[in-house]
């Protein structure tokens, strides 16, 4: 019986880099169009993104491509947070999904376990950004690759999560934006929606299906 619901953070609930490129070349006083990177909005136009989808790299490298590239722009500091933060400097009902904040909500109060399974939260934010997220105290359980040292799609990565949740791999919907880290939580047994970030919706409904919870 499906009694837990676990999330990719960035993605599905935090909305992608792509999604905010025009905010943050705004705030950087950069003109439209200097960021080109697209991901699966455009992926013809984003070559990285493409290596990144055929596993010729992983997520982390392609950011740290990306955040060089930054860095050569603006003549910021080439860690990631440093990147991130420009675009992710709005409140947070602007960053974060609304379907995903009604999903956490109504997943809770139907008795629904929730937990965020992230690879690089404390990679992409720092301290300050992440203590602002009040989003961050409605999971009941976390695992942090950077902080636990297994990284999705390691199967070791969703035992843990497995293992804090207290279920069975069957017992819980994972849900991530990657189709790589789908098929390791789907190798270990458990239920996985794939969201798209350019159909969110979709995604948020599949898992209210899957969760018993009505459509919203």
């Amino acid at each position: 019986m499906i009694s837990g619901l676990v999330w990719d953070f960035g993605g599905p609930v935090l909305l992608t880099p792509f999604e905010l490129v025009s905010i943050g070349e705004r705030n950087l006083g950069l003109p439209a169009g200097t960021f080109t990177w697209r991901g699966p909005f455009e992926p013809e136009a984003d070559p990285q993104w493409q290596a990144f989808q055929r596993g010729d790299i992983n997520e982390r490298e392609y950011w740290a491509t990306q955040a060089q590239k930054f860095a050569e722009v603006t003549g910021r500091s080439p860690e990631m947070a440093s990147m991130m933060a420009p675009f992710y400097a709005g409140d947070e009902e602007e960053i974060i999904r609304p379907g995903a904040r009604t999903l956490i909500r109504d997943a809770k109060a139907a008795g629904i376990r929730v937990g965020m399974h992230t690879n690089d939260l404390t990679s992409f934010h720092d301290r300050e950004w992440i203590d602002r997220m009040s989003i961050l105290k409605e999971f009941d359980v976390v695992v942090e690759g950077r902080t636990d040292g297994l990284y999705k799609p390691d199967p070791e990565a969703y035992l843990l999560m497995v293992k804090r949740m207290s279920m069975e791999p069957s017992d819980i919907v994972f849900i991530d934006d990657q189709p790589v880290n789908i098929e390791g939580a789907r190798s270990i047994g458990m239920v996985c929606v794939h969201l798209d970030p350019t159909n969110p919706e979709a995604g948020f409904l599949e898992a209210r299906r899957l969760l018993g919870l009505e459509p919203r």
